[in-house]
């Protein structure tokens, strides 16, 4: 076989499995989070099923080696790839009775190991039909790895620094389809089958494939206002029933009236009860942004607010949807990362950061909660955002515990009912006692006359009047060694995801 062909071969085939790799985080991480869990099962499904490519494949080279072969495995790998936006979530539902671990290495081993497992087979075919001379074969051998593998390091970068976030899951699932058809086309116009109108057939399966999963983007796509893939989430913002929401990675993290900007999730107005729990000056350090209905409505309030968000898409989506207030004091970064260079002190320091699809655990260590203690103002205060499975889960245990390391008060306001369910919990801690006069708090008789602020003030008014102290008796202190976030996320991560799966389907069948 042509050597500059079976190099081009190699190397398409070494880009698509690392590419495939990364963007398989993307297509499943919407639906399980990206978590640890996710990662680990897309590294072992890689693994085996390319093992099992070598396997298969190094037999069938030996009975009869010719192009003809590879030309089908590129085909078939090739078709399932680009076919993936479609196939995923017949797919998910199958897997949902095996609970989040089960379904994330069940869900990957069902999308991606029949075209990883299919390039697999190339490298033991690609070698022997390039080595002429068995005197040659370890060079054959390690020229063709070292040309698969240099492409794959390409495309792993390609992948996450560009094409994600430029192209979008669904267009390069296509684009990675249609490389393996046109590495398939290059082989039967060099070596012509015996069926001539083999190259156009392939030609019109990839046409029509592309057409038809063009469509279910889309629709897709349809339902929303803007949606799009970022170095880190899937972000997406949808406009339904008067309401304005952003979905990171398919959790909501902010929802708003469109009209005026109120914000209707609880927990939203219930950290309005910091104007009246500090002190000191109007300073704040808010870590996590989101569509920034929390940063307007402290800039509003006459707050200096320092926000911290990492991720430039949703920067970005908030100014173009949420009316984010003009502030040069939005820093696209990681929160730790801010902090590890900032010299200031804030009164406050909000972090809004902790998703039901990922729990930052760089926040949440000793490690962590020093360095947000160093720029905490003396008798300041800490709010933390947790979503957490119930008022006494072990991750709010161990989170307050770690916290309690270095504030002398941790005081919980819980957001939803009854107690043992899904929903926000505000975490506040300082040096100082928190506390309020009681008569400071509004009562919600007098707001009868307007809907939305009698539903805000009973929000805060259940939050405060159910405050408690987390249990921390026995909780383990999360450090940056040993730091065990998510595996208690297990069961926030489920329940978020299946309310994530339903919405999909409803918008599917529209």
């Amino acid at each position: 076989m042509k050597t500059w062909l079976l190099y081009l071969i190699v190397s398409i085939s070494g880009a698509v499995i690392l590419s495939l790799e990364i963007l398989g985080t993307r297509i499943l991480g919407p639906f399980y989070g990206v978590s640890l869990y996710l990662w680990s099962a897309l590294i072992s499904v890689t693994l085996m099923s390319l093992s099992l490519g070598y396997w298969a494949g190094g037999r069938l080279a030996d009975r009869s080696p010719n192009p003809a072969k590879l030309a089908i495995f590129l085909v078939l790998s090739g078709l399932w790839i680009a076919l993936t936006p479609l196939l995923k979530l017949p797919l998910l539902k199958l897997t949902d009775i095996l609970g989040l671990r089960g379904a994330v290495l069940v869900s990957a081993l069902l999308l991606f190991s029949p075209p990883l497992t299919l390039l697999g087979m190339i490298s033991p075919f690609a070698i022997k039909l390039q080595t002429h001379d068995i005197g040659q074969v370890g060079r054959t051998a390690g020229t063709l790895s070292a040309v698969s593998t240099f492409a794959g390091v390409v495309a792993a970068l390609l992948t996450g620094f560009l094409l994600i976030p430029y192209f979008g899951v669904i267009r390069l699932s296509l684009l990675l389809g249609g490389l393996l058809l046109f590495a398939a086309l290059l082989i039967v116009l060099v070596y012509p089958p015996k069926n001539k109108w083999l190259p156009m057939i392939t030609l019109l399966l990839g046409a029509v494939m592309a057409v038809g999963v063009l469509q279910v983007e889309a629709r897709q796509s349809a339902p929303y206002l803007a949606s799009g893939d970022s170095p880190y989430a899937d972000v997406r913002v949808a406009a339904e029933d008067g309401n304005l929401t952003m979905l990171i990675d398919g959790a909501i993290h902010t929802m708003v009236d469109s009209l005026n900007g109120a914000n209707l999730l609880n927990y939203g107005v219930v950290l309005e009860l910091i104007n009246d729990l500090t002190g000191l000056d109007n300073s704040m350090l808010m870590i996590g942004l989101g569509g920034g209905a929390l940063f307007n409505k402290y800039v509003d309030d006459g707050w200096q607010v320092d926000a911290v968000e990492i991720d430039p898409l949703v920067i970005d989506y908030a100014y173009r949807y949420f009316n984010l207030a003009d502030s040069k004091r939005i820093f696209c970064e990681d929160g730790r990362q801010f902090l590890m260079r900032s010299t200031e002190k804030y009164a406050v320091i909000l972090i809004d950061a902790f998703g039901s699809s990922s729990i930052p655990f760089q926040l949440t260590t000793r490690e962590a909660f020093s360095l947000i203690k160093s720029h905490t103002k003396e008798d300041g205060l800490l709010a933390i955002n947790v979503i957490s499975e119930g008022w006494n889960s072990k991750f709010l245990s161990a989170l307050a515990s770690t916290i309690q390391e270095h504030y002398r008060h941790v005081l919980a306001l819980p957001c939803h009912e009854p107690p043992n369910t899904l929903g926000n919990i505000i975490l506040l801690a300082s040096d100082k006692e928190i506390t309020m006069p009681e008569e400071w708090l509004p009562r919600p008789f007098d707001f009868l006359y307007d809907s939305y602020l009698h539903w805000a003030v009973v929000q805060k008014n259940h939050a405060w009047d159910n405050r408690f102290e987390p249990t921390t008796a026995n909780a383990r202190v999360l450090t940056d060694d040993l730091n065990p976030v998510d595996l208690w996320a297990e069961e926030i991560n489920l329940a978020s995801r299946l309310a994530y799966r339903e919405e999909q389907e409803t918008h599917s069948l529209r």
